[in-house]
């Protein structure tokens, strides 16, 4: 599987941004992706999961403002962002389980500043 993350960019403070996550190579093997960011310093950490059952789920930090979403017929997945803070400047990356050789891809990421 392979993955392209796009929708990053520079946006203030109270913004949105919307960042998508394509999936090529086999992605009917999927059954587990996720959002992750890492930020100048620190881990990389994780941000929204999705499954392939259905469930969703986003970390208190962005609970509220941010929803992750599968679209299987584009084979993509998406992470919309509203009311951006400074602290969630990072670089976001997509994440992707084949359950069919149990190996994890990530694709190279794309990068979200938040200032005024």
């Amino acid at each position: 599987v392979q993955l392209v993350e796009s929708g990053g960019g520079v946006v203030q403070p109270g913004g949105s941004l919307r960042l998508s996550c394509l999936a090529s190579g086999n992605p009917t093997m999927i059954d587990l992706m996720g959002w992750y960011r890492q930020a100048p310093g620190n881990e990389r950490e994780l941000v929204a999961l999705w499954s392939r059952g259905g469930s969703t789920g986003e970390v208190d930090s962005v609970k509220g403002r941010f929803t992750i979403s599968r679209d299987i017929d584009k084979n993509t997945l998406s992470l919309q962002m509203n009311d951006l803070k400074a602290e969630d400047t990072a670089m976001y990356y997509c994440k992707a389980r084949d359950y069919g050789s149990d190996a994890d891809s990530w694709g190279q990421g794309t990068q979200v500043t938040v200032s005024s």
